[in-house]
């Protein structure tokens, strides 16, 4: 028997003891998030914005989370998680964690970063707090904008319960008639109207002169409809107001098979959203209890499903704090990078030229995203380009990404395909819009395949060139999206690689047509031979390391929680193969146990960029191989999505990619978190005399000198 099998034996590696649970992993990564709220390296207003980042994210995982586990508990459902944990054990699990993140967040938003912006000049106040010449100015305010879209609806015998709908903030009234007779009503504080209600012109924005104020002034808009209450409900008396929040379950199961046309399908789910059942219902610790028990009742909450914060409720508004013009209070802007070889790019076809010259790597948002709308661009106008292909997940709204591909259409003639993905969350409304505009202009839209998700990125053009045909590529980790590439951290490529092209080509056919295909040339997609060839690959590093060749693997990920690649890892380790995982976020490996992971390190990383890209890399005895895509190391990701996953051939952005972007990832002794066998994390620091490095700020610096040079 030898030493793996043996310790394999000894470990049990397919016990839950050896995995860390999914959904606790995932608020041990919004507890990261606060902590870059407590950082005072951090600029004020940055600050902010990641406990905005916390709230987002936190109804994000409750709507798909919690509601699919409280689906799975109410239906009796005793599937177990990657830990052993039944859905009960999990939802109050859970509660804990998160409750105390709320708790934690919202006061330290009251003791700590709302004093701090008022010492700056930027003032959140109380509606009692403002002078008369301010309240008279709130006041206009509320008569001209917000009266006129305020709705109140009354509960009694006469009136059923209005229908709350999903992330509404709302007051729950009291009021008592001539008569003495109380009576219940609600008010829903429109979405449609910022939060931050400024009290001056110049509040928020510049002078008319240009000039940028230093004192901003904002009251609460809930506290603003509080206390005009009376116009709505005149002759009666307002006893009490309190606000609350509501959290409704967003997990949607569409049944493809069953749907004639997905995108009308998607369309009728999008609308039941709305009408999901309460997973979160927040309220003030000063909501007496026979209001709570209106609520509670009437919205058929779980009691275990209410949550009592000391605050505003709702953290996502904080957003908009965002746009307060306090330059001196967010992080410095920078000029972002383009790549020699795509620098020259002026006439026709010049991109195609560079291109040919060799690979290009792009690294997001240090590398400007324009050269991705310009190869577009410059396929639609490019007379010698016969087709246009691409996957589109998530776009936005405006995109320049989807304008080029109508201008192909409309104004050049194209013939241009999209895979419009439906299903991305919480962006099926914005892809529903752009679909239908595609398929106005003669685009070939798709909506990919039954039961799978397309999450791959990727872009195909054909092109004539003398007498054949050459395919130019650009593949990437990230969303087509003009707006987060600025805001994410990921790895692009452009090739022309024959091989890629090929597989390109079968790849849309795949999508588009009917295709049995389960071989590719260079590319790994999922689900055909993702997952395998993932698996051949760490099986070659423990081959090499027991050679005595070494071995090492770094895998650059959002997040890793598939229980086959962590046994896998594990058995890597047990043989001497050292690992690097750079886990941004859910992470079920338990790294540092002496036998099974002592040779396993986990880093997560945090800063100004959300770390998107994922990056493989595999020592192969020194013959290095790396790899790049859109998947991560998920369950979803490995069996139920079209990902994509590509080689990195050239040698000089293979050397780029190893030693300048892991190497200074792997290095960060500021912004990483390095995570322990229980799945705690501990902030690093420079050790001694050692300098500090924080890879983002790195990055910066040296795009602004390539930039110069």
């Amino acid at each position: 028997m030898d030493n793996t099998t043996s310790q394999n034996k000894k470990f049990n590696i397919s016990h839950p003891t050896y995995y860390i649970n999914r959904e606790l992993g995932m608020l041990a990564f919004q507890e990261r998030v606060f902590k870059e709220s407590l950082d005072p390296r951090n600029p004020l207003i940055e600050r902010i914005k990641f406990l905005a980042f916390v709230g987002l994210n936190l109804d994000e995982f409750y709507m798909v989370r919690v509601g699919g586990l409280k689906m799975q508990n109410d239906a009796g459902v005793l599937k177990l998680s990657i830990d052993g944990k039944t859905p009960a054990e999990q939802l109050a699990a859970i509660r804990k964690s998160a409750y105390r993140l709320m708790t934690n967040a919202i006061d330290h938003l009251h003791n700590e970063l709302l004093p701090q912006l008022d010492e700056t000049g930027v003032h959140i106040l109380d509606y009692d707090q403002l002078t008369p010449k301010q309240k008279a100015k709130a006041d206009d305010y509320f008569n001209e904008i917000v009266f006129p879209v305020l709705t109140p609806l009354a509960f009694d015998p006469g009136h059923p319960f209005p229908h709350i709908s999903n992330l509404s903030l709302n007051l729950a009234i009291l009021l008592q008639d001539h008569q003495g007779q109380h009576h219940f009503a609600r008010v829903k504080v429109p979405s449609s109207l910022p939060r931050f209600v400024p009290i001056k012109r110049s509040s928020g924005a510049t002078k008319r002169d240009g000039t940028v104020p230093r004192n901003h002034y904002f009251v609460l808009l809930d506290q603003l409809i509080s206390h005009h209450l009376g116009t709505l409900f005149p002759g009666m008396e307002i006893i009490e107001v309190h606000p609350f929040r509501v959290i409704r379950n967003a997990d949607m199961a569409i049944q493809e098979l069953e749907a004639a046309d997905l995108l009308e399908a998607m369309e009728e789910s999008v609308r039941k959203r709305r009408f999901g059942a309460v997973v979160n219902l927040s309220v003030n610790p000063d909501m007496p209890d026979f209001i709570l028990d209106i609520l509670v009742e009437n919205l058929d909450v779980d009691p275990n499903d209410v949550y009592k914060l000391d605050g505003p409720l709702g953290l996502s508004s904080l957003m908009e704090l965002q746009n307060v013009d306090r330059f001196d209070l967010k992080y410095k802007p920078f000029t972002h990078n383009i790549p020699p070889p795509l620098r020259l790019e002026g006439t026709d076809g010049n991109i195609f030229s560079a291109i040919r010259q060799g690979d290009i790597l792009l690294h997001h948002p240090y590398d400007s995203f324009d050269p991705v709308v310009n190869f577009l661009q410059s396929a639609a106008r490019d007379p010698d380009v016969l087709a246009i292909k691409l996957t589109l997940y998530r776009v936005g709204r405006n995109s320049p990404v989807v304008k080029a591909l109508l201008r192909a259409r409309r104004d050049y003639g194209k013939q241009v395909a999209v895979l419009v993905e439906l299903k991305a969350r919480f962006d099926e409304e914005s892809n529903i819009e752009w679909a239908k505009m595609l398929e106005r202009e003669g685009v070939h839209v798709t909506y990919g395949l039954l039961g799978l998700k397309t999450h791959s990125k990727i872009i195909l053009v054909i092109r004539k060139e003398n007498d054949h045909i050459r395919r130019y590529v650009h593949l990437g980790t990230g969303n087509y999206h003009h707006v987060t590439a600025k805001l994410y951290e990921d790895m692009g490529m452009f090739t022309c690689d024959e091989e890629i092209g090929a597989d390109a080509t079968d790849l849309f056919n795949y999508l588009t047509g009917y295709s049995s295909q389960r071989t590719f040339r260079k590319l790994l997609v999922a689900p055909i031979n993702l997952r395998r060839r993932l698996e051949e690959l760490i099986d070659r590093e423990i081959r090499h390391q027991t050679e005595g060749k070494g071995g090492h693997i770094i895998f650059k990920m959002n997040a890793l929680v598939d229980k086959r690649l962590i046994k896998k890892l594990y058995q890597a380790s047990q043989a001497g193969v050292k690992i690097d995982l750079i886990c941004r976020s859910m992470c079920s490996l338990r790294p540092g146990i002496e036998g099974l992971s002592e040779n396993i390190r986990v880093i997560s990383l945090l800063g100004r960029f959300l770390e998107h890209s994922r990056i493989y890399y595999f020592h192969n005895a020194g013959e290095e191989e790396i790899y790049m895509g859109s998947a991560d190391l998920m369950p979803r990701n490995l069996n139920n999505r079209v990902e994509v996953i590509f080689p990195v051939s050239d040698p000089g952005i293979i050397r780029r990619i190893h030693d300048t972007i892991l190497k200074t990832y792997l290095a960060d002794n500021v912004k990483a978190h390095l995570m322990d066998a229980d799945g705690g994390f501990t902030r690093l620091a420079p050790d001694g005399d050692k300098e500090a490095l924080a890879p983002q700020e790195w990055f910066i610096r040296r795009a602004q000198r390539e930039m110069d040079s």
